[in-house]
């Protein structure tokens, strides 16, 4: 493949373990298409890239711990700074700066990079601003003003979804909007090895374990489910704020025969985790598109899931997956059995792995990017 004659900066807040995984897929997508490739980020995405010598690393640390709001404030506020500080540093090795995960609120670092003439894009990781909005965070209405400015000054917004341009009320910049996929799969690694009809019904949850994921209701979904199908047992995999009270409700609702929390699974374990499973629930209250739901695909599990962000793009009602009304525990519990009684469940798990295999390819998501850079660079 022809390596384009651009050097790309990528900036991201600090990342959380479940924003390694999006972060390490940009970085594979740009690499083939930048003569050098530059990194600002911190958290688990400085730790993921700390050996690779193909990627030039800044990494900056944030202070997450303080709960009171100005302390808050000061903490994002100085973070910005050190970021910007570095992307002023990097001014002559960065033609376009990328920002990525939590970089839809970075204002100082893109006034910095718009002040060095620089082309500016902001690539959707998801909303931030949606998941501050439905966890009450105070400081949500203030990152809605960020976002806006933020923006307003890129030359150019790339979603993954058509429907995420409605969704995150964003048609007023419908013009300099581009839908590409930051999503791709590896088949060597994700794959079917276990058939599907050999598989025991399990049913599992593998994500972030927090509220706007609709975890607390998953677990209200189990004692239902077990109620009316016996024979079903659940395994649920992540990390986050829920941990302590997942493994205080199973352990107070005596599931542990049924329910296994196993905590944060390595991404080169998810394969076998997932090949073990009849079905992956997601009811999660927002999303953009999950890498478990194309990783599940792949390894034949059919998903389960709201109608939320780039979702029903994938996940079509009885054809590649299932989609859920809402995420009430009464909800859920309905839909696992209704999926798992599903007369065609064992084609519909065929007609998933087919559509990743076809639609999520790495060269695919390598060309969409392409023909944005190559626009963006002629204008």
């Amino acid at each position: 493949m022809r390596r384009m004659d651009l050097r790309i900066g990528i900036v991201t807040f600090p990342v959380s373990q479940a924003g390694a995984v999006p972060l390490a897929n940009l970085v594979d997508i740009l690499s083939p298409l930048s003569s050098e490739l530059h990194l600002i980020t911190g958290g688990a995405g400085a730790t993921l890239f700390a050996e690779n010598k193909d990627v030039y690393l800044y990494g900056v640390e944030h202070s997450a711990m303080a709960r009171a709001i100005f302390t808050r404030a000061v903490n994002y506020v100085w973070t910005q700074s050190r970021i910007s500080c570095q992307l002023m540093k990097l001014t002559r090795n960065v033609d376009f700066w990328i920002f990525f995960i939590g970089g839809e609120g970075l204002v100082l670092p893109m006034l910095t990079a718009k002040l060095l003439r620089k082309g500016v894009i902001v690539a959707s990781a998801g909303s931030g601003l949606k998941v501050a909005q439905a966890q009450g965070d105070p400081l949500a209405k203030v990152l809605a003003l960020l976002q806006g400015i933020t923006y307003h000054l890129s030359d150019r917004i790339i979603m993954y979804s058509e429907r995420l341009v409605d969704e995150h009320s964003l048609q007023k910049y419908r013009n300099k909007i581009s839908i590409a996929q930051k999503h791709f799969i590896d088949f060597d690694k994700f794959k079917v090895k276990k058939k599907f009809d050999e598989r025991d019904n399990l049913i599992g949850y593998i994500g972030a374990l927090s509220k706007i994921k609709g975890v607390p209701n998953l677990l209200e979904a189990i004692p239902r489910v077990l109620a009316k199908k016996s024979d079903v047992e659940f395994v649920i995999g992540g990390d986050g704020q829920l941990k302590g009270k997942i493994e205080k409700y199973l352990d107070e609702e005596n599931l542990n025969n049924k329910a296994r929390f196993v905590g944060w699974i390595p991404h080169d374990e998810l394969p076998d985790y997932l090949n073990k499973l009849k079905l992956l629930v997601l009811p999660s209250y927002t999303e953009g598109l999950p890498n478990i739901i194309l990783e599940a695909m792949a390894c034949g599990t059919p998903v389960l899931a709201t109608p939320v962000g780039g979702v029903p793009d994938v996940i079509k009602e009885g054809d590649t997956g299932f989609i859920m009304e809402n995420n009430s525990p009464e909800c859920i519990a309905r839909n696992i059995i209704r999926a798992l009684n599903h007369p065609r469940l064992g084609e519909i798990a065929h007609n998933a792995c087919r559509l990743v295999e076809r639609e999520y390819t790495f060269d695919k998501a390598v060309e969409r990017y392409r023909n944005i850079l190559v626009n963006l660079k002629n204008h």
